[in-house]
């Protein structure tokens, strides 16, 4: 039932596209179910009283009606899908939050990078300096731009309160724009079998006002550890029905070096890997490098408040 009325625009969007194409659909579906049991019983084998006309090929006007009225269907329905296709493109940055509220001028979207293991969430917000499992959080009425890719398998990023389903992909990124207007606790999880532990990959998504949202990165960073490339090595391992863990800092390039296929010290990155095999740079161009070792961690103390995200 989410889907009827959900919590986030993008999904409100997705939801009347949905509710209309269904109604303008059984403008054609109910009188043809209706005309069949007519018809059965009006010229049934025991009814007399029927007209039979066994020399009867053609009509104008009941062709007309047959041509007609499903050409105007598929040209409304394939009209309304189309412009709903482009306006709510998952990679499209919004532009508005709520119907009849645009996106304010130079307001920088929140942004959340988003890792799918075995099987749990984890979830990095770059401009904090933190990471979660399996918790996600935003302020409301604030644009929301999830990157996102998979650690081992694909999966399906999905909260239905918020938007559509967005896969997740080794070596891949997808991207998706969305908000959230009301506060309150929503279903995610993922949309996509991907293993025995596919049930339990689920997390909890809080919609927060400001106040509550920041109060949530503050104690994020007062009871988080440190990720780094050992913690993430023992997080990627196989765990069903995972708990909710925090994590202060992180290393800054950690969600690209997970995307880019090479976590630990000394492996090969995929970038390096496919300009090795395209031959070698162009003169300016740099070659990615090696991933040589840990990083420093991200200083969760100079991240900025939720307001002034919103803001920027």
């Amino acid at each position: 039932m989410v889907l009827l009325d959900p919590s986030g625009d993008v999904a409100r969007q997705q939801s009347d596209i949905m509710i209309v194409t269904t109604i303008i659909m059984a403008l054609i579906i109910v009188p043809v179910l209706i005309a069949i049991g007519v018809i059965a019983w009006r010229y049934r084998a025991s009814n007399k009283q029927a007209h039979y006309d066994a020399e009867w090929d053609h009509s104008p006007q009941l062709e007309l009606v047959v041509w007609a009225a499903p050409l105007l269907i598929i040209i409304a329905v394939g009209a309304i899908s189309w412009i709903g296709t482009h306006q709510l493109d998952p990679y499209r940055p919004l532009d508005r939050v709520a119907p009849g509220k645009p996106v304010a001028a130079g307001t920088k979207p929140l942004e959340v990078d988003v890792v799918s293991l075995r099987w749990k969430w984890l979830f990095f917000y770059p401009q904090y300096g933190i990471a979660t499992v399996n918790q996600l959080a935003a302020p409301v009425d604030v644009p929301i731009r999830f990157k996102m890719t998979s650690d081992a398998m694909m999966d399906a990023f999905s909260v239905p309160a918020l938007a559509g389903m967005v896969y997740t992909m080794p070596g891949m990124q997808t991207v998706l724009h969305a908000v959230i207007n009301k506060p309150g606790q929503y279903r995610g999880f993922s949309a996509n079998y991907s293993g025995a532990g596919f049930t339990d990959m689920r997390f909890d998504f809080e919609g927060m006002n400001t106040h509550d949202f920041d109060a949530w990165v503050a104690k994020v960073r007062a009871a988080g550890g440190e990720l780094d490339t050992k913690a993430y090595d023992q997080l990627r391992q196989s765990e069903r029905d995972a708990p909710v863990h925090y994590y202060a800092r992180f290393e800054p390039d950690l969600y690209t070096r997970i995307l880019d296929r090479c976590i630990d010290p000394g492996e090969l990155c995929m970038s390096r890997m496919m300009s090795t095999d395209a031959g070698p740079p162009m003169q300016g161009m740099h070659e990615p490098p090696v991933h040589a070792g840990t990083a420093s961690l991200v200083d969760a103390g100079k991240t900025v408040p939720a307001q002034a995200a919103a803001a920027h």
